[in-house]
């Protein structure tokens, strides 16, 4: 399987067996200064080099930061401005005629992932979640692939965790992704007067954090936090056995971690609620391409549409 995640940071691609391995691995930066065609253009670029040399394939799974039209897949990332309604699964499906392209959310693909095959795996009521660029998550219910009405269902980055918190991407107030994602958590700490002035990144926020630097430190604690208040709705209101969280932010480990407890079991107070367990992403950085995969491989299950 062709298996392709689209981010805000980067495009990254991987050929992945039927067991969920991936075999083969690449991926680019998100080129910040081409429109849609020339966007288009480097991923193709990508999966040419990609799958040079390499036999059959049984398909090509795409998770894509959203939103998006679903399942025709005409995608406005959020976090990707020059594409608007972006025909991605269309393109795709020209590009390898004759095999079945499915396409969904990026971080529902974190989500089918790590079900499929890493820290949900047997668990049959799963949220999994990317903390990146972007916040974003995916739902398993009854081991199913919950879809919702227009295929955002799990969307806990735009629950809202401060109405009257910083502005987001959206149009909205205080949700998680306006608190917690890398790029609006360094530009809070840059208020505060950690590297001011100079570009910088979640990634170098969490280096700083590990060295003590003590905005750093309050920037993670504050996304922590966040995350905590967000599982704890999220939980009582599906019922979670586990919480996977993937993406570049996810790597600060227990500065992110010990935070993100903390307020969840101030919040998480009803006893069923108590159960739930919150782990990284067993599958790390490939956990997208995994689930992207699944959607084609364990379609029964991954895939309700056409």
């Amino acid at each position: 399987m062709l298996a392709v995640d689209v981010g805000g940071t980067k495009l990254a691609a991987g050929v992945v067996d039927p067991d969920g391995r991936v075999v083969s691995y690449d991926r680019v930066a998100t080129p910040a200064d081409v429109d849609a065609e020339g966007l288009w253009r480097t991923l193709e670029a990508l999966l040419g080099k990609l799958t040079a040399g390499v036999g059959a394939l049984a398909g090509v799974g795409v998770g894509c930061g959203g939103p998006m039209t679903w399942p025709a897949a005409e995608v406005s990332p959020i976090n990707i401005p020059a594409w608007r309604g972006f025909p991605l699964r269309e393109r795709l499906r020209a590009a390898y005629p004759g095999l079945p392209v499915r396409v969904h959310n990026d971080a529902v693909c974190v989500a089918v992932g790590e079900h499929w095959r890493g820290a949900g795996r047997g668990r049959a009521d799963v949220l999994g979640m990317v903390v990146s660029t972007g916040v974003g998550g995916g739902l398993i219910s009854g081991g199913r692939l919950v879809d919702g009405a227009s295929g955002n269902a799990g969307h806990i980055g735009h629950v809202v965790v401060d109405p009257d918190g910083p502005p987001c991407g959206c149009g909205g107030y205080g949700c998680l992704e306006a608190v917690a994602r890398g790029p609006g958590l360094a530009a809070w700490a840059q208020e505060q007067g950690w590297r001011t002035g100079l570009p910088a990144t979640g990634v170098e926020l969490a280096d700083d954090a590990r060295r003590g630097h003590p905005v750093a430190v309050a920037a993670m604690r504050r996304a922590g936090r966040a995350l905590g208040v967000a599982i704890a709705s999220a939980t009582h209101l599906c019922d979670l056995e586990v919480v996977a969280i993937g993406g570049g932010l996810s790597q600060a480990g227990a500065l992110l971690f010990d935070p993100l407890e903390e307020a969840l079991r101030r919040h998480a107070r009803m006893e069923f609620a108590r159960r739930v367990s919150v782990v990284p992403a067993a599958l790390g950085q490939t956990a997208g391409l995994v689930g992207a995969a699944a959607l084609v491989y364990e379609g029964g299950r991954y895939w309700s549409a056409g």
